[in-house]
């Protein structure tokens, strides 16, 4: 696919106040697409896309709570008339703290799960009729590197984006045949507001960590559009995942000893 193809595109993106889904979304308005930025946070949202247009870009935002599936609904159906059936979903919200299952309360785990599984689940079954109907559409679902090979220490945080890649992989099996397509995106540690409002999280990282390079959210951005653009069915970033995934595919006794040597000193903080 060349650099036009993602002109005049829609590409909605939840999650995109701050972070990556904010990088993302000034990448893909650079690209030509016109990006509808969906959040919670009102102020930030609109701060996001006044920073688009400023910048020559085409961006309308839209503040939501994507875990209310009838405020999805009802925001969906706002879209649709107006901008039609986004060609580009990307399921970016996220939330969860990292702690250890005693740590975690019975209504931090429900909030976990609702952003982001309930809501990329909400924002993908508003979209996708429309989707197959016209038999086109990409829908990104955004997970962790700790979905891939976790570690001890963020218990419900890495259930959640195991439940993730589920979701993508049966989603791609269902789309299995038509031209939707579903992708799962993940990257290693990023620079990002998560560190600074979920304090202790960052001192569980594993000792792995130290051996893949910390990114910005700009480069998590362009491997998003750069996947995008590709229709790739996993994106990521950087390229020293690669050789994680190649040995934890075909050796993951070793990926897994590897973790847990390395890992959070989970017998200091795993007694209540």
């Amino acid at each position: 696919m060349n650099r036009k193809s993602l002109e005049n595109k829609v590409v909605l993106i939840t999650g995109a106040s701050s972070g990556i889904g904010r990088e993302a979304a000034k990448a893909f308005a650079i690209a030509g697409s016109k990006v509808i930025l969906i959040s919670r946070s009102e102020e930030n949202l609109k701060q996001a896309e006044d920073e688009i247009r400023r910048e020559g870009g085409d961006a309308h935002a839209y503040p939501a709570d994507i875990s209310d599936a009838e405020a999805v609904q009802s925001i969906a159906l706002a879209i649709e008339k107006k901008h039609g059936i986004p060609d580009i979903l990307i399921n970016n919200a996220g939330s969860g703290r990292w702690k250890f299952l005693h740590e975690t309360s019975y209504s931090e785990v429900h909030n976990y799960m609702e952003v982001p599984f309930y809501g990329a689940f909400y924002m993908t079954k508003a979209f996708l009729p429309g989707m197959l109907a016209r038999n086109h559409g990409q829908i990104v679902n955004m997970t962790s590197y700790a979905g891939i090979i976790p570690f001890s220490g963020a218990t419900a945080y890495i259930a959640v984006r195991k439940a993730m890649i589920g979701f993508h992989e049966a989603l791609r099996a269902d789309l299995h045949g038509t031209g939707v397509k579903s992708s799962l995106a993940y990257f290693a540690k990023v620079q990002s507001p998560y560190w600074d409002n979920n304090p202790g999280s960052e001192e569980r990282l594993p000792g792995t960590a130290a051996l893949i390079p910390t990114i910005h959210p700009e480069k998590a951005a362009r491997a998003l559009v750069r996947g995008v653009r590709k229709r790739r069915t996993i994106i990521f970033t950087p390229g020293h995942l690669r050789v994680f995934n190649f040995l934890h595919r075909w050796t993951p006794w070793f990926t897994n000893w590897l973790m847990f040597a390395t890992d959070y000193p989970i017998k200091k903080t795993i007694k209540p």
